[in-house]
Order: structure tokens, then C-alpha cells, then sequence
């Protein structure tokens, strides 16, 4: 493998490397701390919509760990600055939740269900069937689909939970349209993340517990990749796809180091 350039950025998922469940993972408060004193750039992902950036500022910081609102990047917000950079302006009927339309709202969008440009769906714990009835009949008659995020399932405390792309695969059912998905692993939630804090990909590294989503998405933005295994990808699983992180740890506690 070619030498890569030292890390001067850091990306990080946050469920399953952060924190698991509201509580956080040993090491995270260590590894954010080291971030802040070395003034790298640094953002924390996450595919969940429903929250501001500012809401899981205050979660977070009620588990202990000190995030700023600016380094906080979500999958509304990626689908805010692609909405923004393909149709300034426009309209969207929007299926989510404070996140998702906060976001849309601070672009300038108007949300309507009124002959919009888009439908965008995004993570709500209360999908209604009137709501997805009225974007399957919007869809049809000419918006776009767009999804903040193609995750099926979603983690609680109960088990999982359907989630936007559970969603996003009974609206395609239902109108044959596929949607346009921003969030991971779409390599343009990385890049639009690494042009907000103004870093490089081949001198960024993005650290996920996800194979299929965290890892897939930092290789194809041209990141190195790390894979903690506190999260959902098993290690005998890692074999099983046809590319590989740049290196697996056990967990955030193992990166301190190397910020």
C-alpha cells in the first residue's frame, strides 16, 4: 500500500463509536478531548436526521462529551447543501422530523405540499401513512425522491426500528421511482463535511463502525479509514466484503494516539 500523508482531519461516525445507546464508549471523551487541544479540524457524523445539530450538542454534552455545534455534521444537513447547490430556493414536502426541516429552512426551502420540487424523507419515529400516501401522490405527479439516508433499521432500546430506507423502499414500491439517498454511504455526506471544515481527503481519515456504510463511504471520498469493532460490523465479518479499512482497532480508545 503507497505511503499515505499524515492525518490532519479526523471524521467520526457517532452511534456504535462515540457512544452505544446513550452511554459513552470508554475512550471517546479522551480521543474528542485530544481533537480539540490539537486544533485539527474535526466533524462527528451522523446518518440519524431527526435532531439539530445543536440538539445533540446538548445530548452529548449530557453524557459527558464536548462537541461543538460546528463540528457536528448530519445527514439533513448534507441534504440541506445538495437540495441548496441543485435547486437554490426551491420548495420540498418533507417527511421528518426538527432536523431535517430546520436545515431545509436555513437554505431558504419553502415547505409545502403544494406542487413541490422535492419530497424528502427523512427519520421520524412516527411515519403516518397519510403523510407517505401524500408523497407516493407527489412523486407521481413529478417531485423528486430524495432520502437523507438509506439505513433500514435503527438502534433502540428495544431492539431495532424500521428507518428511512424501510421507508424510502415502500414509497419506491409504490410510485417505481428510486430515490436520491445524501447520507452514508454516499461519499458526498464526506465531502461536503470535509469542505465545511475546510480539509483534504488525502490527509482526513474517517473512523466508523460500519463496513457497509462508514468505511464504504471515507474509501470512495479518498479518506483512510478506520473500523472500531464497538459497533455493528463483527470482526469475522470484515472478510466478507470486497474492500477493507485502512486499519481495524478495537475501539476509540486505540486512536487517541494518533490524533
Amino acid at each position: 500500500m503507497s505511503e499515505r500523508k499524515p492525518i490532519e482531519s479526523w471524521l467520526t461516525d457517532m452511534d456504535g463509536v462515540l457512544i452505544h445507546e446513550g452511554v459513552p464508549i470508554p475512550g471517546a471523551d479522551a480521543f474528542l478531548k485530544k481533537l480539540r487541544d490539537s486544533g485539527k479540524p474535526f466533524l462527528v457524523l451522523t446518518n440519524n436526521s431527526i435532531y439539530t445539530p445543536r440538539d445533540l450538542q446538548a445530548r452529548l454534552a449530557r453524557m459527558g462529551l464536548d462537541v461543538p455545534v460546528e463540528n457536528i455534521w448530519t445527514s439533513a444537513l448534507a441534504t440541506a447543501k445538495f437540495l441548496d447547490d441543485q435547486r437554490p430556493g426551491g420548495s420540498a414536502y418533507v417527511i421528518g422530523e426538527a432536523g431535517l426541516t430546520t436545515a431545509l429552512h436555513d437554505i431558504g426551502y419553502i415547505l409545502t405540499d403544494h406542487e413541490p420540487d422535492y419530497v424528502v424523507l427523512g427519520e421520524t419515529r412516527t411515519y403516518s401513512f397519510e403523510a407517505m400516501t401524500k408523497a407516493v401522490r407527489l412523486i407521481n405527479g413529478g417531485a423528486r425522491f430524495i432520502c437523507t439516508n438509506p439505513d433500514e433499521t435503527g438502534p433502540s432500546t428495544e431492539g431495532p426500528l424500521p428507518a428511512t430506507g424501510a421507508v424510502a423502499a415502500l414509497i419506491t414500491k409504490a410510485t417505481g421511482k428510486q430515490p436520491y439517498f445524501a447520507g452514508k454511504p454516499n461519499p458526498l455526506m464526506m465531502r461536503t463535511g470535509l469542505n465545511a471544515i475546510g480539509a483534504h481527503s488525502e490527509t482526513s481519515a474517517m473512523i466508523g463502525d460500519r463496513m457497509d456504510t462508514d468505511v464504504l463511504a471515507g474509501m470512495e471520498a479518498g479518506m483512510q479509514t478506520f473500523l472500531v469493532l464497538t459497533g455493528l460490523t463483527r470482526p469475522e465479518q470484515v472478510e466478507n466484503f470486497p474492500y477493507r479499512p485502512s486499519k481495524v482497532v478495537d475501539s476509540i480508545a486505540d486512536l487517541v494516539e494518533r490524533v
